[in-house]
Parts: C-alpha cells; structure tokens; sequence
C-alpha cells in the first residue's frame, strides 16, 4: 500500500507507554505514539470543498495524499492557532490509512502506564475520541483514540472506496 504505513515498533515497555502530549485550548490531551507515523512542522494543505469545517485539507506528502484534521476545531470550534509548536502528526488510522492531525504545542512526550488512564464516567456519544484521563502534578491529561475520530460520513468522504468501518 505505501511504506508510511509499516509496522510499529512494539509500544511501551516496563516503563511504560511513551505518549505525545498538546494542546487544546488550556487542556491538556496526550497521543499514544505508537499511532504516530511522523511528526512534521506545520504546512500548507489543498482544501478539500463541502468537508466539515474541521477537516484542514489534503496533504501530499512522500507520494501519498494525506486529509488532514484541525484537532482544535474538531474540539473546540476554532482553528489551531499558527504557532511554531503547532505540529503536523501523521498517525495510522484503521490500520490501513493515514491521517494528518493539526496539534497545539505538541513538543513533549509522557512514558506511563496505560492503566493510568481512567474512565472519567461520561458517554460522549458525539466525541467517543475523547478517552480516558489521567491526573498529574499538572492536572488532567486525557487521552485521544484515533480510531474513534472519524464519524462515517467523514470516512467516506476522506477515504472513498474503502468502506467506512467505524469501530465501536
């Protein structure tokens, strides 16, 4: 398919999990980096029309055409602002794609357990992406599922042809 999508080195370790961790507004939200492909310097993308406003456009990047999603509109109905520590991170989504996310300040990692996350006790239908959460010395970090991102709609319109399997 394209070599952006190879095997992961096996996440973690008896350290545990190493994780990306940005911004969204003043929250804190941390990415498994065993998603992660790459993380690049922010770049011009071609819109894609009649995409919802969150969807930031196409990247082509090493001969793969890549939509990419502006995480902070997604979350919090405003575009991420145009900093140098505002990332490009191309991560696996479905095991067969590749999916660009526009993240703020996301310069640092966190190694910890899995299990530190918790379940915070709310079904949020409309943003099953938001995962369990964790609390440190700097307050709460919460875990973002990217297989969860994508509604089926959107999946259709940015991955034509390939069913949208939307995972449960």
């Amino acid at each position: 398919m394209t070599d952006l999508l190879t095997d992961p080195p096996a996440p973690g370790s008896a350290q545990g999990t190493l994780y990306l961790q940005f911004r969204l507004d003043q929250q804190r939200f941390a990415l498994d980096v065993g998603e992660v492909i790459e993380v690049l310097a922010r770049r011009a993308l071609k819109p894609i029309a009649q995409a919802p406003a969150w969807v930031a456009g196409i990247l082509a990047h090493r001969g793969v055409l890549v939509p990419v999603v502006d995480l902070s509109t997604l979350c919090c109905g405003r575009p991420a602002a145009a900093r140098t520590s505002t990332r490009l991170v191309l991560v696996r989504y479905q095991r067969q794609h590749v999916l660009g996310l526009i993240l703020e300040q996301a310069t640092d990692t966190l190694r910890c357990r899995p299990e530190e996350f918790q379940p915070y006790g709310l079904d949020n239908a409309d943003a099953r992406y938001l995962g369990p959460v964790r609390q440190d010395a700097l307050g709460l970090l919460q875990r973002i599922e990217v297989e969860q991102l994508l509604p089926a709609a959107v999946q259709a319109l940015l991955f034509p042809g390939h069913g949208a399997q939307v995972a449960s």
